[in-house]
Parts: C-alpha cells; sequence; structure tokens
C-alpha cells in the first residue's frame, strides 16, 4: 500500500469534512453504494475511518444497496469482498417481487427496451421503488456523482435539496477526476468490479450497461439504444431541484 500525494490527501479531507458536516448538520445520513469506483472511495473514507481519528464518526452513516435483480456475477462478488475487507454488511434492498412479476407479465422479460417509458417503468420498480424504502425517515443521502460523468452531472450541487425524496443530496467527491478515483483505488488497494478493466466504466443492470471505447462518455454504455439526454435511471435528476442554504 503506497501513500497517497499530497493533491489526493487534499481532496480526501475536503471530501472527509463535507461528510463530517452533513453528519452534524443533518444527523440521519445514509449512502447509497452504486458499487462502482466512486462507492469504493466513498466506503472506503467511511467504513475506513479510523478511531480516534477526526472521522471516526463517520461509520454512523448507514451504507446500503439496492439489487436490481438483474446485475452482472462480478457485482454480488464485489459485494463479497467489500462485506469481507471492512468486516461489515452491506444493507441491501431488493424490488417487490409482485411488481416485478406484474411488469414482466405486461411488457416481457426484456420489456425495457421497446421504449424510454418501458424502460422507465423497468427502473421505478427495481431501483426507485427500493431506494425510496431506503431513505425514507432519513435527512440526507450521500451519492458518489462526479462532474466528469456526464453532462447533466457537471452542474451539480456539493449539497442540494432533492425534493424528489424529501431529503437533502449530499455529493462529496463531485469536483474528483477519474485519475484521482482510481489513484485512490490502487494507493489503498481496495476491491472493485473487474469489468471496468474490461471497458466499463459505468456498471449497473447486466442487460441495460455495455463496454464503451476510449474516449466514449462515461454513461454511453447505459441504455444505449437510447437518446442521450434520457440516460438517468430516476434517481439523480436530470435538472437540479434547488439548493440548501
Amino acid at each position: 500500500m503506497f501513500e497517497l500525494s499530497k493533491a489526493l490527501q487534499a481532496r480526501v479531507r475536503a471530501s472527509t469534512s463535507a461528510l463530517l458536516a452533513a453528519l452534524v448538520e443533518f444527523k440521519n445520513v445514509c449512502y447509497a453504494n452504486s458499487l462502482g469506483p466512486e462507492s469504493m472511495v466513498l466506503t472506503d473514507l467511511i467504513w475506513g475511518a479510523e478511531q480516534g481519528s477526526e472521522a471516526a464518526a463517520l461509520p454512523k452513516i448507514e451504507i446500503f444497496s439496492i439489487d436490481t435483480g438483474r446485475l452482472y456475477p462480478e457485482t454480488y462478488d464485489l459485494i463479497e469482498r467489500v462485506q469481507r475487507r471492512y468486516g461489515r454488511a452491506l444493507r441491501i434492498y431488493y424490488p417487490q417481487a409482485a411488481a416485478v412479476e406484474g411488469w414482466v407479465d405486461a411488457n416481457g422479460i426484456n420489456g425495457f427496451r421497446d421504449g424510454v417509458e418501458q424502460r422507465r417503468g423497468c427502473c421505478a420498480i427495481r431501483k426507485v421503488e427500493p431506494f425510496r424504502r431506503a431513505v425514507a425517515g432519513r435527512d440526507a443521502w450521500v451519492t458518489g456523482i462526479r462532474r466528469s460523468q456526464s453532462a447533466g452531472r457537471a452542474t451539480a450541487a456539493p449539497v442540494a435539496w432533492d425534493g424528489e425524496y424529501g431529503l437533502h443530496k449530499i455529493s462529496p467527491l463531485l469536483d474528483w477526476t477519474d485519475k484521482e478515483v482510481w489513484e485512490y483505488i490502487r494507493r489503498k488497494q481496495l476491491p472493485y468490479n473487474p469489468l471496468h478493466d474490461k471497458g466499463f466504466p459505468s456498471i449497473g443492470c447486466a442487460p441495460c450497461t455495455r463496454a464503451v471505447q476510449p474516449g466514449d462518455d462515461q454513461r454511453s454504455g447505459r441504455w444505449w439504444w437510447e437518446r442521450d439526454e434520457s440516460r438517468e435511471c430516476g434517481l439523480h435528476p436530470r435538472t437540479q431541484v434547488g439548493f440548501s442554504k
């Protein structure tokens, strides 16, 4: 394990401070772990915080993830590796079985490819509804989105009021670059999804995610059959809904 560069140490301090400030201001904070590279960084900042350090309070942030039922096998393996590394369990939320069965009956097993509305309907059942249950009663949720991931995320705020879910949204990695995320992962020897080494910058459900060509937009492998402006699952609005004071 190698020491972080000074520039990266500064990024870590800023992100840690943002997480601690969220705990102080909002108290009941959770982290929605998407199991991507940014998630490995945030999980390490939260669960890897040392006792007696300034960041010792961060493990109070509950980390959860959503199993849509159609994840890659490599993603399930990653969950196990993460839990073994930190000796903690991710809280996993699942879609309602009856809702999934009803949608498949009406649309077919891969009906999400028939149109944007069908795909968003599938995302709503498999991802958005479990997410609503996960953040119910919370004051704030943490996300790993970064400005460089897409044009829509480039204008995101570090702290924003999420009117869709009725709580604040904290984005402590907004200004991290791809290089910095991967430098942190490699220097800290963190587990990550091996599909990232096969051209997958963004990994979601297996039928809806594919590898991209070098230099392509990071989100271009998601729902590639749709127009660019439609490529969000519903958790992150395509426009900001407001900001906290």
